[in-house]
C-alpha cells in the first residue's frame, strides 16, 4: 500500500446513511489528484498539467454529489474546499440540521445512529433505510420501527410556535433519547 504522501485535505461529512470520510491527495509537482471516500479510491488522475480546478464524485448510499475545488492562493500554495450538493460544507451542514434529526443510541453494547429525514419521513439506522409504520395520534404522529429487538418510535408534535415548527422525539423502550450534535 503506497503511503499517502500528498494528502492535503480530510473532511467528515454526515449524511443519512452515516458519517463519510473524504480524503484528497494533490501532488503539486506531478499534478496527481486522488480522491478517497471512506478509504476507497474514487478518482485517480496522474500528471495533470493544470494544478487548479475541481473534482466531482458521489458520496454515500444516496449518491450525494460532492465537489473538491482546488484554487491557487499564492505562488505554490493551494486552497481546497469541499461542496456538497453545490453548497459549501458549512452551509450544507447548517441546512441539513434543519431537514434532519439525528440520534445516537446505545443498545446492548452497540451504538446505533438513527436519522430522520423530515421532508420524506424516511428513517435510517446505521446506513440502511428502514421499514417504518406511521400512525396519527391525538397530539401528532408516531413513526414506529425496531432496532435490533428494541421497539422505537419517533413522535412528531407541534411546538405551538410557527418558527420552531414540529418537534421530533425518539423514544426507545419507553425512554427518550437526546438528539445528537454532529
Amino acid at each position: 500500500l503506497e503511503k499517502m504522501t500528498d494528502l492535503v485535505a480530510v473532511w467528515e461529512v454526515a449524511l443519512s446513511d452515516g458519517v463519510h470520510k473524504i480524503e484528497f491527495e494533490h501532488g503539486t509537482t506531478s499534478g496527481k489528484r486522488v480522491v478517497y471516500v471512506d478509504g476507497k479510491e474514487e478518482i485517480r488522475k496522474e500528471w495533470m498539467f493544470k494544478l487548479v480546478g475541481k473534482e466531482t464524485f458521489t458520496v454515500g448510499a444516496a449518491k450525494t454529489k460532492a465537489t473538491i475545488n482546488i484554487d491557487a492562493v499564492s505562488g505554490f500554495a493551494y486552497e481546497y474546499t469541499l461542496e456538497i450538493n453545490g453548497k459549501s460544507l458549512k452551509k450544507y451542514m447548517e441546512n441539513r440540521s434543519k431537514i434532519t434529526n439525528t440520534w445516537v443510541v446505545s443498545l446492548g453494547g452497540s451504538d446505533y445512529r438513527v436519522v430522520l429525514e423530515k421532508d420524506t419521513m424516511d428513517v435510517w439506522c446505521n446506513g440502511q433505510k428502514i421499514e417504518t409504520a406511521g400512525e396519527f395520534v391525538e397530539d401528532g404522529t408516531e413513526t414506529h420501527f425496531s432496532v435490533g429487538n428494541h421497539s422505537c418510535c419517533i413522535k412528531a408534535v407541534s411546538s405551538g410556535k410557527r418558527k420552531e415548527g414540529i418537534i421530533h422525539t425518539l423514544i426507545v423502550d419507553d425512554r427518550e433519547i437526546p438528539e445528537a450534535v454532529e
